[in-house]
């Protein structure tokens, strides 16, 4: 098994992980080519990253997040595990949920989403080897190294904003396209977005989003996955939303990218699928059933945030016993637990692939309804912190000898002195009117695609629609037939 250059194989440890980065990618910030291990700006989340590839070996959670790969006996992560039956897949969970809890949901692509898609690929081998035996094959090995080598990657499913009225067609810009194929690989050339994630990862995996899988031209359906240092692919990252603050921003700035390829090089023991739209329609969401899984995980731990967010703002300012406020709290307290029930629900619909693994069930109502979860909880924490989560003072004014008694008297709370305070309605503010704050929120409204195609989707998939409809047209049978005597 082919290990990553530098790397003891296996299941990371914080320093390797670190130390692995330092490779020939090209990740532009503010104008800036940077080297992500030593920029400023991006040291934080790294230390983050790091932390959490130690957390996999600390002995309280290492039989939750690692096990022995069956190919070389090292331990590797249980996110990559491909679960065979019921007591794999609660395995696998639980080293979701640790991922999940650890950033209380602030991380939207944590690691272990995107090991899942990798999984979601290797069970979809079969049906990409129908196309091409290599292509299965491909699938397969690119698996087995993600997994031995305990693989961070990125994905970019859309096309640069650019013209949404036209098509690639019409314009080649717009998107990711094969511009040169031969027996050894194909050239690709374009941009995809939004890459999260991307400066800390190790492997891009390139697949097609529903939006745009029925291309007219076959050129722009090809499916692979190269390393981040893959010569002409630039990482072109946003903003830092990293300040001085001590904030959220400051441990969970993950990062979002456009990924340019300048007529990259793929190998063809790298490509998954070439041309045929039809299997990539297929594959999209079979690809992805144990990632929407965790990343509707991910999401339960973010609303628990705001709901103890929320809880302790409203304590802290002596009005948690309003009734307007207990309807908001029991309001935000709901979204927790139709997200707990529906996670539940999902898992216990679990089925058999085709390839023999064990899948959760769909997670397609919890995607519809998530956004407007997301959208109602930062508003429900804004109405309660109001002006507060605004006028707080500043580290330097709580260190201020002589505004002291001024804060002590007029900025605390009920029975809370001020420096709580300032960190209650500071963490709060972080969640739901900063920077760092407006992206999540602006992520979870479209991170599970175009908010009424996915609502549109599951109307027009639901299994139950042909009773729900027979079950109406009995009423008004009988509602006829009584008129009738």
């Amino acid at each position: 098994m082919e290990i990553l250059p530098g790397s003891p194989g296996g299941a990371w440890r914080g320093p390797d992980y670190t130390a692995s980065l330092r490779d020939k990618r090209e990740v532009w910030s503010e104008g800036r080519r940077v080297d992500v291990t030593g920029e400023p700006r991006f040291r934080p989340m790294l230390s983050t990253l790091a932390g959490l590839y130690d957390d996999q070996h600390a002995p309280e959670h290492t039989g939750e997040m690692l096990y022995r790969s069956d190919t070389t006996g090292r331990l590797v992560s249980r996110s990559y595990l491909a679960p065979t039956n019921r007591e794999e897949l609660t395995l696998k969970w639980r080293n979701s949920h640790r991922w999940a809890e650890s950033s209380g949901g602030q991380l939207s692509r944590v690691p272990d989403f995107m090991s899942n898609v990798v999984v979601g690929l290797y069970d979809y081998r079969f049906e990409l080897a129908k196309v091409d035996p290599e292509f299965g094959r491909s699938a397969e090995n690119y698996y087995h190294y993600c997994r031995e080598n305990d693989l961070s990657l990125t994905h970019g499913l859309g096309d640069p904003q650019i013209d949404r009225s036209s098509s690639p067609v019409e314009r080649p810009e717009l998107g990711l396209r094969v511009v040169r194929r031969d027996a050894d690989g194909v050239v690709v050339r374009g941009a995809k977005q939004i890459a999260t994630l991307a400066p800390y990862a190790h492997e891009v995996l390139i697949y097609l989003s529903p939006a745009n899988y029925l291309r007219e031209d076959p050129s722009y359906v090809c499916w692979f996955g190269i390393p981040i240092g893959t010569p002409g692919l630039r990482v072109l990252c946003r903003k830092s939303y990293v300040d001085e603050s001590g904030g959220l921003a400051s441990r969970f700035d993950e990062q979002d990218a456009m990924l340019v390829f300048d007529d990259v090089f793929v190998p063809m023991s790298r490509v998954f699928l070439l041309d045929d739209s039809g299997v990539a329609a297929r594959g999209f969401h079979e690809l992805n059933k144990w990632s929407l899984y965790t990343g509707q995980l991910r999401f339960y731990y973010r609303l628990r945030t705001m709901l103890g967010v929320a809880s302790l703002l409203a304590q802290a300012i002596g009005v948690d016993k309003f009734r307007e406020v207990g309807n908001l709290l029991g309001e935000l307290t709901s979204y927790v637990e139709v997200v707990r029930l529906g996670l539940a629900a999902v898992d216990a619909e679990c089925q058999e692939t085709a390839s023999g693994l064990l899948a959760p069930g769909s997670t397609a109502a919890l995607d519809a309804v998530a956004g407007g979860f997301s959208a109602r909880a930062s508003a429900i924490v804004r109405q309660i912190g109001a002006s507060g989560l605004i006028m707080q003072p500043t580290p330097g004014d709580l260190g201020a000898a002589e505004l002291r008694g001024v804060l002590d008297t007029y900025m605390c709370g009920r029975d809370i002195g001020v420096d709580e305070k300032a960190r209650i309605f500071g963490l709060a503010a972080d969640l739901v009117v900063d920077r760092f704050g407006m992206r999540q929120e602006l992520y979870e409204s479209w991170n599970r695609g175009d908010p009424a195609r996915v609502r549109s989707m599951l109307y027009a998939k639901y299994p139950d629609l042909e009773r729900c409809e027979r079950q109406v047209r009995k009423l008004i049978a009988g509602r006829n037939g009584s008129h009738g005597s």
